[in-house]
């Protein structure tokens, strides 16, 4: 068996099948699996995605959210093992794939308009 085959089949058992379309703008809580000793739970991260970089098993979402007035970035592997789910809240509209100029916004300037369905 080739090469190529033997990695496509190991990124295909890891990829996770109920992962939804994320894109720049959308607003999404990412549940994720926190180890703390020997204790493990889930902690939510909700916030604005900002860039969606790569795709099939390297797909990596970047989500800023504004945590006692300073702002937090947080980059997940949409695959990993750690990332137990995905929630879409809200669709935004963006015109641009990397939405870097909500970094100098604060408040309502930072808000994105919702995307008509």
């Amino acid at each position: 068996m080739p090469m190529n085959d033997v990695l496509k089949t190991l990124a295909s058992e890891q990829q996770k099948a109920e992962v939804p379309e994320i894109r720049p703008g959308d607003t999404v809580a990412v549940s994720v699996r926190v180890v703390e000793g020997n204790r493990e739970r889930l902690q939510k991260f909700e916030g604005t995605v900002l860039r969606v970089r790569n795709g099939g098993l390297d797909e990596q979402v970047t989500v800023r959210r504004i945590a006692s007035g300073v702002g937090v970035e947080r980059t997940f592997l949409v695959h990993s093992p750690r990332v137990e789910k995905i929630e879409v809240t809200r669709h935004g509209h963006a015109r641009r794939a990397a939405l870097y100029f909500l970094r100098e916004r604060v408040g309502k300037s930072a808000t994105l308009k919702e995307k008509r369905r």
